[in-house]
């Protein structure tokens, strides 16, 4: 009996809502036709349609906000890890490097060493000029003699190695770029591998391609794509390490006898305006 009591008063409170949204529906069509003003009776009725609409909405409102917060907090939640995977990784790293910084500086004084092949210091320089006739040969810098700078020493920027200074003054300097169509020596570079190193000579820049091409290598070795391509430190001109680009493409010479490797410069040759010097601190 109680429970069909209940029933009988929600079918009366349902009635009696869609009865309130017909007369205000009603009376707002009425309005129009009519522009009048609304008397006591009629703003009552309406403004208690509008009120029930936002009590019967309200607990659908609640809802959408619950659920937009607790996307919100899961988005944040998420953000919050990867920054927290990357803090980890971070101090792990910085461990490592502190780990094998102990390590080279206890071999070096075990073998008696006062520098490596990796060990250099830098030489800030703007660019002052580059002729458009000569734009992938050579470039001048505002460094000379006075600062450091002597010829044969490396020149980088932020992505890599970019050339070698060829020429030097009191107050400026002319760097050769690696992009230079009179690459007169080669350059020993290693391809680095997941469990080794291969070794070969950048020969040549190949403006097609847009490419540096690397010889010497052996067809056995495989190479894959991407691969970061480096400096060895088997010369007076170059400190090992020094990035210079990454595997593109891996073809044959012309004879079928061994592999050429093509490598994306990872400087971009076009926009140079600062760039700096390598001095290999050797005592």
């Amino acid at each position: 009996m109680f429970m069909s009591n209940k029933k009988k008063n929600a079918r009366y409170i349902i009635l009696g809502i869609v009865l309130l949204i017909a007369i205000m529906l009603g009376l707002t069509v009425k309005d129009v036709k009519e522009e009048r003003k609304l008397n006591f009776f009629e703003k009552a009725i309406k403004d208690s349609g509008v009120l029930v609409v936002r009590i019967v909405y309200a607990p659908f409102g609640l809802v959408k906000d619950k659920i937009h917060e607790h996307n919100e907090k899961n988005e944040i939640y998420k953000k919050y890890r990867k920054i927290k995977d990357k803090v980890s990784k971070t101090d792990l790293y910085i461990a490592q490097i502190g780990e094998l910084q102990d390590e080279i500086t206890a071999l070096k004084e075990q073998l008696k060493l006062d520098g490596t092949m990796s060990e250099y210091t830098y030489i800030h320089a703007n660019v002052t000029s580059r002729n458009i006739n000569s734009w992938y040969n050579t470039l001048t810098i505002d460094k000379g003699t006075k600062k450091g700078v002597r010829v044969g020493q490396a020149v980088v920027v932020n992505k890599g190695l970019i050339g070698k200074v060829i020429k030097t003054s009191n107050f400026t300097s002319t760097v050769k770029l690696l992009t230079t169509d009179e690459l007169s020596n080669k350059i020993s570079v290693k391809v680095k591998l997941k469990d080794k190193s291969v070794y070969g000579l950048l020969s040549s820049y190949d403006s097609k391609c847009g490419c540096y091409l690397i010889e010497g290598i052996s067809d056995s070795d495989e190479i894959s794509k991407d691969s970061e391509v480096v400096t060895t430190g088997l010369s007076e001109s170059f400190p090992s390490g020094i990035l210079i680009g990454n595997v593109k493409k891996v073809v044959m010479d012309e004879y079928d006898l061994t592999k050429v490797v093509q490598v994306k410069p990872s400087a971009d040759i076009n926009d140079l305006t600062v760039v700096s010097v390598l001095k290999r601190e050797v005592k």
